[in-house]
């Protein structure tokens, strides 16, 4: 009778577990349209997940439809959200050390990211992160470039005067530093700021330019190339006590579709740049192109502005920055 009691309750136990695991839901938020690319990060991971039958549902909220841009950090580090495609730098006012994944010059190119994404410094700012109770699912950098609403941006010079849109600190202090008047705003808001005069210029990731239509709106568009000063670490984040309570299957099954929307992140980030070149092309936009010369009076600026104010912000910022230049 003991022995059928005991079956009869772990039954009933798997049962209740299996049963809750089916009520399992999580809530992704990001900020961009169904077409962008880290839309379509997303969306690997829930249809992955879905297609592993592990009792597990993500639900995509994009478009700031449950949460503002800037605003998904705090409830994902609170539990209050369980997942995010956000660009890290947009906590930095949490975390200084995020301000350094949008740092003028410190990515090359594509495959240089993918490194810096793998390295010990990477792992520095995921020591960070999980003391947010935040993780990383998916690591990806985006590149980008500068759009004018009347003119070409390709060096310093070109930007003094103008009110301008950075996306992120560091940008903001190189760009003022160049003599450029900033105006802060989420990538969404470029479009209606140049359409209401607002901004003159901005940067921008070649996605975000493309997803939100700026091409409507500019004379001329610097891309990112064999030379791009502006790349920016948006990566899938998750909050880490949500992760932990899954069962061992459910984790197994989003670290899978991490890896698969992982690879295709990065191909398609190297196929941004490019693409966009041609969208703005056809919408018969100028295009620009920035030379070597022209990064490294950039890069000039920024020591003196970008990098110096991360110094001064972030008591461990050598350590983190000596990480971020040994990445070859």
């Amino acid at each position: 009778m003991k022995k059928t009691l005991t079956s009869t309750l772990a039954a009933l136990a798997i049962m209740a577990g299996t049963a809750g695991a089916q009520a399992t839901e999580l809530r992704l938020s990001h900020q961009w349209s169904d077409k962008d690319v880290r839309h379509q990060v997303a969306q690997i991971i829930a249809d992955e997940v879905a297609a592993a039958n592990v009792d597990l549902d993500i639900k995509i909220f994009p478009t700031q439809s449950l949460f503002k841009a800037r605003e998904q950090y705090k409830p994902l580090s609170r539990g209050q959200l369980d997942m995010t495609v956000l660009p890290l730098s947009y906590a930095g006012g949490q975390q200084p050390a995020y301000n350094l994944t949008l740092m003028p010059g410190l990515v090359k190119n594509h495959d240089h990211a993918a490194r810096l994404s793998e390295s010990p410094f990477m792992a520095k700012l995921e020591e960070k992160m999980a003391d947010d109770d935040v993780m990383v699912l998916v690591h990806g950098y985006l590149a980008g470039g500068f759009a004018g609403k009347e003119k070409c941006i390709t060096n310093p010079a070109d930007i003094e005067g103008l009110q301008t849109r950075a996306a992120g600190k560091a940008f903001e202090q190189m760009l003022a530093g160049a003599g450029a008047s900033i105006a802060s705003m989420s990538s969404s808001e470029i479009y209606n700021a140049m359409q209401t005069g607002v901004l003159d210029a901005a940067n921008t990731s070649s996605s975000s330019f493309v997803s939100y239509r700026i091409y409507e709106q500019v004379a001329c568009y610097t891309p990112a190339s064999d030379v791009a000063l502006w790349f920016m670490y948006q990566p899938l984040l998750m909050n880490k006590s949500t992760f932990d309570g899954l069962n061992e299957e459910q984790q197994a099954a989003l670290m899978a579709a991490a890896e698969k929307a992982e690879a295709h992140y990065l191909a398609e980030a190297k196929k941004q740049d490019a693409a966009s070149v041609e969208v703005f092309k056809e919408a018969g936009v100028e295009i620009a192109s920035m030379s070597a010369e022209d990064f490294e009076a950039w890069r000039a600026i920024a020591q003196e502005t970008s990098y110096k104010a991360f110094l001064e912000d972030v008591p461990d910022g050598q350590e983190l920055l000596d990480l971020a230049f040994a990445v070859e």
